[in-house]
């Protein structure tokens, strides 16, 4: 298969970096012009988290979570997590919660309802939006097709509303927590299907 100009196989890598060690964190893509790896060379070490092998989770509000930094992936941050999210069209969503770390929402690609406290906006594809922390929001794509969105807050760590949606304990807008702003999306709370 032809590479583009920007894609080495793991050989060219190591080469042109003195690489001493090369390992896989994902198996069965070294050597394809797509891998990720984690290369020591000298005292410094590399560490490549590629987003193609990252399978991620889907959550119940229709949205995958890709963890680029944080979480399951191969780099690891004190101060910050980054993550790739994609929202399916039509309403899937990043629920209605709030959270110690204070973060950013940029948009990638896509249309979506932003709920932010008692604010409610557009957002589109280039824009990125602030959130303070312990404010709620939530995110819906309001689109026809897949929103893509990269989330950053600091400090790292897990945040509640991740095992809250899967075990269906998610506190409802309205009722246990603030509600949404008026004429906002309804929050997904839905527990997953077994």
């Amino acid at each position: 298969m032809p590479r583009g100009r920007f894609e080495m196989s793991e050989s060219e890598v190591r080469a042109s970096l003195g690489c001493t060690k090369a390992e896989p964190y994902a198996t069965g893509h070294v050597g394809t012009p797509h891998f990720s790896i984690l290369i020591s060379y000298g005292a410094k070490t590399m560490t490549i988290a590629d987003l193609a092998l990252i399978a991620g989770r889907t959550y119940p509000a229709r949205r995958r979570t890709q963890n680029l930094v944080g979480g399951a992936s191969p780099i690891q941050a004190a101060n910050f997590s980054i993550g790739n999210v994609t929202l399916e069209p039509n309403g899937g969503q990043v629920p209605w919660h709030n959270q110690e770390q204070e973060e950013v929402y940029f948009i990638i690609e896509g249309t979506g309802e932003m709920c932010l406290g008692e604010e409610r906006m557009t957002l589109h594809t280039g824009q990125a939006v602030y959130i303070p922390h312990r404010v709620f929001h939530q995110l819906t794509n309001i689109g026809d097709t897949p929103l893509r969105m990269l989330y950053c807050y600091g400090p790292a760590g897990d945040v509640a509303h991740w095992r809250q949606e899967l075990d269906g304990t998610l506190p409802r807008a309205g009722v246990d927590v603030p509600a949404l702003p008026a004429g906002a999306h309804p929050q997904c709370t839905e527990k997953p299907k077994a």
